[in-house]
């Protein structure tokens, strides 16, 4: 055998050995994961079957769009809306890929259109407008398409005249759309003042994480401001901070505890109570 037969022969077994040792660390994450709060190894199935929260902590897991709607929707009750509506890429933007490739990606990854879905149902049989958005699709970016379908969502609440719900989960604005990302948060925020000019109850889950353009707008902007259990919501992250003041913050500086002492928000929910609670200001706002 050559040198050069052996430098290959050696290269291809380490590249069955990489793909084999993948395959292994696949299958073990498909059956155990590991919490975030309390670092117990955990059976993914129990985990789910709580409801994506740590039976041992009760940490809070992220959960995706469909699950949110499952899990607050009643049952059959849900219609999509504003589905139709396509992310284009009208500053042509390319960095590492093109966007339109990336957004391509993020469809494949998700099963979704965008990084919110937005439609009618019923909480409790109380009917409700939706936009529940998906830190799964490009981290929950806010550009044109989220602006315009959660803007769609509120005016529909307005014209049934029901009580409108934003669940959020978001990365800020999206950079790939610059400032057309940007104006989605001047947009949003018209919109809630169209509720409010309604008298439309509108409510606000802020959940893990969300931070950026989403919290300068409408996620902060809710006549109820609920967070959920173990959330980080803030705009700029801990670190830019930290360099900007050139202090260091608290420990639990952006959590949903801190905002709560500090009455940024009304309500800290657990999973388990947010069908539940979010039902009950409903109802304490129904004539």
């Amino acid at each position: 055998m050559t040198l050069t037969d052996w430098f290959q022969t050696r290269k291809e077994s380490q590249i069955a050995r990489r793909s084999t040792e993948t395959q292994i660390d696949d299958n073990i994450s498909k059956l155990w994961l590991k919490c975030f709060g309390c670092n117990s190894q955990l059976l993914r199935k129990d985990v789910e079957e709580n409801m994506h929260v740590c039976p041992k902590c009760g940490y809070h897991f992220r959960i995706n769009a469909r699950e949110r709607i499952r899990e607050l929707v009643d049952e059959g009750t849900f219609k999509e809306l504003f589905n139709n509506i396509q992310t284009t890429n009208p500053l042509d933007f390319v960095d590492t890929e093109n966007y339109t490739s990336k957004i391509d990606k993020a469809k494949a990854k998700t099963g979704l259109n965008e990084a919110v879905i937005t439609g009618v149902g019923k909480i409790n049989g109380y009917e409700v407008s939706l936009a529940v958005m998906d830190f799964d699709f490009m981290g929950g970016s806010m550009g044109s398409v989220v602006g315009e379908k959660v803007t769609l969502a509120m005016e529909e609440a307005v014209k049934r005249n029901i009580p409108m719900i934003c669940v959020t989960a978001s990365g800020g604005a999206r950079m790939q759309e610059s400032a057309l990302s940007l104006m989605q948060m001047a947009k949003t925020s018209c919109a809630v003042g169209k509720l409010d000019e309604a008298k439309i109850l509108y409510i606000t889950v802020l959940t893990e994480p969300t931070f950026g353009g989403v919290t300068a707008s409408f996620a902060t902007l809710g006549d109820i401001i609920i967070a959920e259990k173990d959330a980080r919501i803030g705009f700029a992250g801990r670190r830019v901070i930290e360099q900007t003041i050139r202090q260091s913050l608290p420990a639990d500086f952006q959590t949903a505890n801190y905002l709560m002492n500090y009455g940024q928000v009304d309500l800290i929910s657990e999973r388990k109570d947010l069908k539940k609670n979010i039902s009950d200001i409903i109802r304490l706002h129904t004539k």
